[in-house]
């Protein structure tokens, strides 16, 4: 699975976890000093509110030191194990990588224009939420109403233009990671058919380097972009969480805390990532399952084509018997983990709202610091939950590996995993 697209897949994967460390570390440590001695103007300064954000002196030292760092891990690889897909398993990853950042910043961009445009809606509506248009339009002065709507109409505009820029990130990234999936499933095509003759006897050989390659690169290319996308987004939005943090004073029964909302965003996070993980546990293991039961019965039919002696109703019904069994133990178990899957994320969408209820009840923060609030909470939420919010998938994703696995172990001459060797 990953040998074929990757070189040296264990030194590999391992050297991009210590490097990107490495990285993140000089960069978080002493980009200043960095940006200093290349002449970029690093200081402190008021959010830029639109397209601008993307070329202030900061994105664009990042942009420099990003691309040198990939370079080197790309020539370094490119010279200790020279590999038929490098192009595509190397440089295409750093290039996945930075697009999906980019992706990032893109919602970073957008959070940064809600306080200004909804102070703006809170300042233009301020006092006359029990009145009626006609004593608006009478309270204003024309000037000032023309006023407001242009600068409401500026800020649509600067919108706009971030969505635009959004959309065509997106659609490049989409496609770009299409064809990347495509190339890793060829790679694990030419892999596995090259090692026919090993794995044929192997249980639903057929099916498992026809459907399973296709099934797990289908996955990867969501799943595999979704947790880069959770990844990136707790880089990007965890600074702002952490900054917003001084808006709040307190939590409620909790008091007064240290960056209240970091806090609770990683606390409730681990929790419900902890809650999926222990209900969930044994659904790896049935869709496995699953899958053997389902190319039995499926394999045998496939011989009744040819064989008379095959195919009869007494094995359909008992093959069938095998599928039914497992696929009534799956709804159980999926029944108690939805229970506990929905409770979770029904609660998740009023938990901001508890939290923030001492401080908007005091009054502390504004309309448009409530809307960056609500939506850097929600995202790195949504992050830390990656496991809440793929689980299903997830578990698709094992069992497919599992069934992959075989072949792995069949290739090295090794005894098939333990899973693979009971009876179904």
């Amino acid at each position: 699975m990953f040998k074929s697209f990757f070189p040296n897949p264990r030194l590999f994967f391992l050297s991009v976890v210590v490097y990107s460390g490495i990285c993140s570390f000089i960069w978080y440590s002493y980009n200043e000093q960095i940006g200093e001695f290349l002449g970029f103007d690093l200081a402190p300064a008021a959010p830029v509110i639109g397209l601008g954000h993307f070329i202030t002196d900061s994105f664009l030292l990042f942009y420099l030191y990003y691309f040198t760092c990939g370079a080197l891990f790309a020539a370094f690889w490119f010279t200790v194990a020279n590999h038929r897909w490098q192009w595509w398993s190397i440089v295409g990853s750093i290039f996945i990588l930075f697009s999906t950042y980019f992706s990032v910043q893109v919602s970073v961009a957008i959070n940064n224009w809600r306080r200004p445009f909804f102070d703006l809606v809170q300042n233009a509506l301020g006092g006359s939420a029990s009145t009626g248009t006609d004593e608006i339009a009478v309270t204003k002065s024309e000037e000032a109403i023309a006023e407001v709507s242009t600068d409401l109409y500026d800020l649509i505009l600067i919108f706009a233009e971030i969505a635009f820029l959004a959309i065509f990130v997106f659609v490049i990234t989409r496609f770009f990671v299409s064809h990347f999936i495509f190339r890793w499933r060829t790679a694990m095509n030419d892999y596995y058919t090259a090692q026919w003759e090993t794995v044929r006897n192997i249980e639903g050989a057929s099916q498992r380097i026809q459907e399973d390659t296709m099934r797990f690169a289908e996955i990867m290319e969501n799943l595999g972009v979704s947790i880069v996308d959770a990844v990136m987004t707790l880089f990007a939005f965890l600074p702002v969480l952490w900054a917003l943090s001084v808006h709040v004073t307190e939590l409620p029964i909790v008091g007064e805390i240290a960056h209240p909302l970091f806090v609770a965003s990683l606390v409730w996070s681990v929790f419900g990532t902890g809650l999926l993980a222990v209900v969930g546990i044994k659904l790896p293991g049935l869709f496995f399952k699953n899958q053997r039961v389902e190319a039995a019965f499926r394999k045998e039919l496939v011989y009744g084509e040819d064989d008379e002696a095959r195919a009869q109703p007494p094995t359909l019904k008992e093959l069938f018997a095998n599928v039914r069994k497992n696929y009534f133990r799956i709804y159980f178990h999926y029944m108690y983990f939805n229970v506990a899957r929905m409770l979770y994320i029904q609660a998740d969408n009023i938990f901001v709202y508890v939290l923030l209820v001492p401080t908007i009840a005091a009054g502390a923060i504004t309309f448009g610091i409530l809307q960056q609030i609500l939506t850097a909470f929600s995202q790195v939420s949504n992050s830390f939950q990656y496991l809440v919010n793929s689980w299903t998938t997830i578990v698709e994703l094992l069992s497919i590996y599992k069934r992959l696995a075989s072949f792995e172990a069949a290739i090295r001459h090794e005894p098939l995993p333990a899973i693979d060797q009971l009876a179904t």
